[in-house]
């Protein structure tokens, strides 16, 4: 059921959905978002009211850095009590970092921030930028028969699918099925009708306040796995001035060479206080270190398991997590737990 008197504020970052052709020149240009209906005459029949925020300047998604996100969510919580939901215009590069990154910095949110964003421009004929936005207002608009938003949790909405917002990964840079959550279900669907699977979407507690954290510690490295990587690569990478953490991406269920120099570099870093996750390269699937002796060595080194989080997901939960100075071993227990359903852990499917 879609709520006709609600409030619902659009916030433009930048990006190819909030893009025009000059006639003139050809060249793309950021459009007038106060005159967002003359655009896109359909949000019209949409009842219910809605405010536009705009950076200033619109940013390329490719520059996004936490900066950016703190001041997403200061506009969120700033309007927090005036809005019933949020819609977020963001370039797809990076889209998903940002939606995990606000799913750890908005605890217990109770209502829906939807980002999306497009392929096409939305002054081109083909564009998917249309539908998707027009999508992406009516799911955060939309409330159950009690009046609680039914999709209360970070989210991305991306051609006709809804999916979580920290199981995102780009998956295409040319289609118009940019976005993939490839370790959980989607939270919903559209086709002639927009449909939900309530059951995989996160309830939070409103008997409880909403809190918004700001703090994010960037110092933070990506070391992947690779045949034939060598010794003098992974020192640099661990050895990295200022590194508190390393996100390993290992193979299959989390495996890793052998070499003894490498388990010796892993328990050093470890050793001086790094935090290491594991997690696979995999598009599919669950790091498991005792499944194979390979990935034994490393759990022995004070290796952390991801589970199946996605590389933006655990990024972001780093660096949420060493901004709040927690000790090494809370974050190690934090990391091993879903804090906005970002993580299902092998031994229990059900979010904790």
């Amino acid at each position: 059921m879609i709520d006709t008197n609600a409030n619902i504020l659009l916030i433009y970052t930048g990006g190819t959905i909030g893009m025009v052709e000059n006639n003139v020149t050809g060249v793309l240009e950021v459009f007038d978002f106060a005159h967002l209906t003359s655009h896109m005459p359909e949000l019209q029949r949409f009842k219910y009211h809605i405010n536009t925020i705009v950076f200033d300047p619109p940013i390329d998604s490719s520059d996004v850095c936490p900066s950016h996100w703190r001041k997403l969510v200061h506009i969120i919580e700033d309007n927090y009590a005036e809005h019933d939901g949020f819609v977020i215009l963001h370039g797809t590069d990076t889209m998903a970092y940002t939606a995990s990154a606000l799913s750890f910095m908005i605890q217990n949110l109770q209502k829906p921030i939807v980002l999306t964003g497009a392929q096409l421009p939305i002054g081109k004929l083909r564009t998917d930028a249309k539908e998707n936005l027009i999508t992406a207002m009516e799911i955060a608009a939309s409330k159950d028969s009690i009046g609680y938003p039914i999709v209360p949790e970070v989210c991305i909405f991306f051609q006709t699918n809804l999916i979580r917002g920290n199981r995102s990964t780009k998956i295409n840079a040319d289609n118009f099925n940019a976005f993939k959550s490839y370790n959980y279900p989607g939270l919903g669907k559209s086709g002639i009708q927009i449909r939900y699977d309530r059951d995989k979407i996160l309830t939070p507690n409103y008997e409880k306040k909403v809190f918004f954290h700001y703090l994010m510690d960037k110092d933070i490295v990506i070391l992947k796995m690779f045949p034939g990587i060598t010794k003098s690569v992974v020192d640099a990478i661990l050895n990295a001035k200022g590194v508190k953490a390393v996100v390993l991406e290992t193979y299959g269920s989390g495996n890793a060479p052998r070499y003894d120099w490498f388990i010796e570099a892993l328990l050093d870093a470890v050793k001086r206080g790094i935090i290491i996750v594991n997690i696979t390269q995999c598009e599919m699937g669950c790091v498991e270190m005792q499944r194979y002796e390979t990935g034994h060595e490393l759990l022995k080194a004070g290796v952390i398991s991801g589970y199946d989080a996605t590389v933006e997901a655990t990024v972001t939960k780093l660096m949420h997590l060493l901004g709040h100075k927690y000790s090494r071993e809370e974050i190690i227990v934090r990391m091993r737990v879903p804090l906005a359903g970002e993580l299902t852990r092998p031994d229990d499917d059900r979010q904790i």
